[in-house]
């Protein structure tokens, strides 16, 4: 079953979201599926059923919805980016309060994961960081190493300050033809998350860039986005079941 719903989320707020999950008894883990920039679309949408009909209670934040809660998803994205992103306390607070709705379903199992693509995988992590979480998935989250350039619409900071703080294990999935991350980028993560001894694990996929997850884009790459798949289906396994 799918359907919208309300939750609270920072500071008491009501926030939309989308449910998905499983009819039988369970009990399941949960994820929260963080949208990528463009919103609360329904490709997103399509990826949240995707978790239910795969066993997972599955619970996708409309981040947007303060923003423009009546608006469609490229006009709530629009008036969102003119106010540089959401902040990043209230991405926490949100996050935190989709966490406290799934595992209060009479079928969770209360182990809760966190997915996200493009800045969402950059508020994936964030959440990881901030919130004690069972599994983080980062789908080629961009300015987690280094800020934004002059000029992008999200104003937000780099948040290798934070890594020392990463609650879960973390699965990256990353582009070799993508700028933002960059494989350097990605590299430095890396680097920086086995110094602090967090499990982790990253895998950067040839002949693709960024979005290659999206099969409605020209970005779509059919073999990273079927192994993708699979090594998220594995993790989750391994760590929400």
């Amino acid at each position: 079953m799918a359907e919208t719903v309300y939750f609270a989320g920072a500071n008491g707020d009501m926030v939309e979201g989308y449910f998905a999950r499983p009819l039988g008894e369970g009990p399941y883990g949960s994820v929260v599926v963080i949208h990528h920039m463009p919103g609360y679309d329904a490709a997103t949408k399509e990826i949240t059923r995707k978790f239910a009909a795969n066993g997972y209670l599955a619970l996708m934040p409309n981040l947007y919805y303060r923003e423009a809660p009546d608006a469609e998803p490229d006009d709530a994205a629009a008036a969102a980016r003119a106010q540089g992103g959401v902040p990043d306390e209230r991405l926490v607070g949100d996050v935190d309060g989709a966490t406290k709705f799934l595992r209060s379903q009479a079928n969770s199992n209360h182990k809760v994961g966190i997915i996200g693509y493009c800045s969402g995988g950059r508020q994936a992590f964030l959440a990881a960081c901030s919130l004690q979480l069972d599994a983080a998935v980062d789908c080629y989250g961009a300015f987690v190493v280094s800020d934004p350039p002059e000029g992008a619409p999200l104003k937000v900071k780099a948040l290798m300050g934070i890594a020392r703080n990463l609650s879960a294990p973390l699965l990256g999935l990353f582009g070799r033809e993508d700028s933002y991350p960059s494989p350097d980028e990605v590299k430095v993560l890396d680097d920086e998350l086995t110094k602090l001894g967090k499990e982790h694990e990253f895998h950067i996929y040839e002949g693709a860039g960024h979005a290659f997850f999206a099969p409605n884009r020209p970005s779509y790459r059919v073999e990273a986005a079927n192994d993708g798949w699979e090594k998220i289906w594995a993790f989750y396994g391994k760590h929400l079941g």
